[in-house]
């Protein structure tokens, strides 16, 4: 697949308009919330390379770290790898020839965790789509991360491709709770709790935590809901949620000059966020001047990582030396919003190994009678599909329903998680 010309892209890497026949990429809801985040991190990472390599890979620890896992949380890590290998991806649209094109494919072809790197895969077919950016909208992780329900960022992911078209068109409803990953429950074949539950409590999170407005109308059969859209349109509070997709960046004279030396959009968005326009400038200028060289991109990275600076430059300017006091500062702001986030990651850890390790033992000192009807009674007492397959799947070790299974013990045994109580008492 050729490379778009930068003038040529459109939706998120762009932000111009996108073709009203908007295809679409429906991704089964089945995901966790940090599973979600998962996958668009992994996508993001190897967005620039998506159809010239077969094979991506990311620092596992870091990895961990961007989506809201304990950096040394393998398991986690494996079980969430797997769980994208077993979901699927499913489209439905017209081909470059005006010929109608369905196909569906594993969100990630393989994964392997090895000495400490994640390597992973995405099908040629699946590839092509998710590059594609009339098809496939990037989310921005700065707005990923405000979500706190993973419904709302499955609405959130399946509205904002079509923000430029204003909306989403009508899904059928059982298309809708495939999207949400609730199909299959008798519990939301009601519509009255599938509104209640699901589209309300989303739609709310959606309109406060991100950058668009979403609106939902229904279409009747009879006395039924049968279809569901969303209306669409762009959030006002924009500026006041501090979120930056780069379109700014992208309209500016540095970012088209680094675009003409071969820079990828990811990258040159990065520098310019980091060094800032002046100083990414100064070095795009010291690199035209040395004449001859082989590899300008890598280059250039060096020049910025060390400040190469030409014999009539040996003293930046004023305005160079703000913009670097600037940078130290935010770097220090940085590191410490991350070292802070780490520390409550690792908090957020250990109360949750506190939890499940109590709620392993008051599991173990039921009698076997005990604990068949005690998982009976958990499953029934829980309301999220999601986390009854969690449960299903790991018993009381899974840890995605710690919260959860705090409450019910403690619903079922008053005082359970009291250091003065005894799984007999």
């Amino acid at each position: 697949m050729s490379s778009i010309p930068h003038n040529k892209l459109t939706g998120a890497l762009r932000r111009q308009s996108v073709k009203k026949n908007v295809a679409a990429i429906h991704v089964s809801g089945k995901l966790t919330l940090l599973q979600r985040k998962l996958s668009n991190v992994l996508l993001l990472n190897a967005y620039d390379t998506l159809v010239t390599r077969n094979k991506h890979q990311i620092d596992a620890r870091t990895l961990c770290l961007m989506v809201g896992y304990n950096s040394n949380d393998m398991d986690t890590l494996k079980q969430s790898l797997r769980s994208l290998a077993e979901t699927t991806a499913e489209w439905d649209m017209l081909d470059a020839n005006g010929r109608q094109e369905w196909g569906v494919s594993a969100l990630l072809s393989y994964a392997k965790l090895s000495a400490g790197v994640c390597e992973y895969a995405y099908s040629p077919a699946l590839a092509e789509k998710l590059h594609d950016p009339k098809v496939f909208a990037l989310i921005n992780l700065n707005i990923q991360r405000r979500f706190t329900s993973g419904h709302a960022l499955a609405l959130y992911e399946n509205c904002y491709r079509f923000l430029r078209t204003g909306s989403t068109g009508w899904w059928p409803i059982d298309l809708f709770r495939r999207l949400m990953g609730v199909e299959g429950s008798a519990y939301y074949e009601s519509f009255k709790h599938l509104n209640a539950k699901i589209i309300k409590p989303a739609v709310a999170e959606v309109n406060k935590t991100s950058n668009i407005l979403i609106t939902p109308e229904l279409h009747k059969m009879g006395r039924q809901v049968s279809e569901i859209r969303f209306l669409i349109k762009e959030n006002p509070q924009l500026a006041m949620l501090d979120i930056d997709d780069g379109e700014g960046l992208r309209q500016g004279a540095v970012y088209l000059a680094l675009m003409d030396l071969g820079v990828s959009d990811r990258l040159a968005r990065q520098w310019i966020s980091e060094h800032g326009e002046d100083y990414v400038s100064e070095k795009i200028s010291y690199l035209k001047g040395r004449g001859g060289v082989d590899s300008p991109v890598g280059y250039l990275r060096a020049a910025l990582q060390n400040d190469y600076k030409s014999e009539k430059s040996a003293a930046p300017s004023p305005k160079v030396k703000a913009a670097a006091v600037l940078r130290k500062a935010q770097a220090a702001r940085n590191n410490a919003a991350e070292e802070e986030r780490a520390q409550v990651v690792e908090e957020e850890r250990k109360a949750r190994a506190a939890i499940m390790a109590r709620v392993q033992e008051i599991a173990d000192s039921r009698s076997p009678t005990q604990r068949d009807a005690d998982r009976k009674l958990f499953l029934a007492w829980l309301s999220d599909e999601l986390l009854k397959s969690e449960f299903s799947r790991l018993g009381w070790k899974a840890a995605l329903c710690a919260s959860e299974m705090q409450a019910f013990w403690e619903d079922l045994i008053p005082d359970a998680f009291s250091e003065k109580t005894t799984p007999g008492d």
